[in-house]
């Protein structure tokens, strides 16, 4: 346990910085799946429905910090890719 006040508060607000980033970093990921699946069934409405909300979870999670400026765009470009060899 801390002995500080301000080390009892860091300890709360890091606790609740990790929920919120862990829930963003969950999204982001489990997205990228869907996409993932979806171009692996060969569903080209359904790739493409969910390549819209995953470059969203993308972007969010990059806005918050949690992901890099970069790892968000290669992600983005590799499901991109990967959606438009479909067709």
């Amino acid at each position: 346990m801390p002995n500080l006040k301000n080390a009892e508060k860091r300890l709360l607000v890091n606790a609740k910085k990790e929920k919120t980033n862990n829930n963003f970093d969950a999204t982001m990921k489990s997205s990228i799946k869907k996409v993932e699946k979806a171009v692996i069934a060969k569903d080209k409405d359904s790739a493409k429905a969910s390549l819209k909300t995953a470059i969203k979870a993308i972007d969010k999670a990059t806005s918050n910090g949690v992901s890099s400026k970069n790892k968000s765009a290669r992600n983005k470009s590799r499901l991109t890719k990967k959606v438009n060899s479909m067709e």
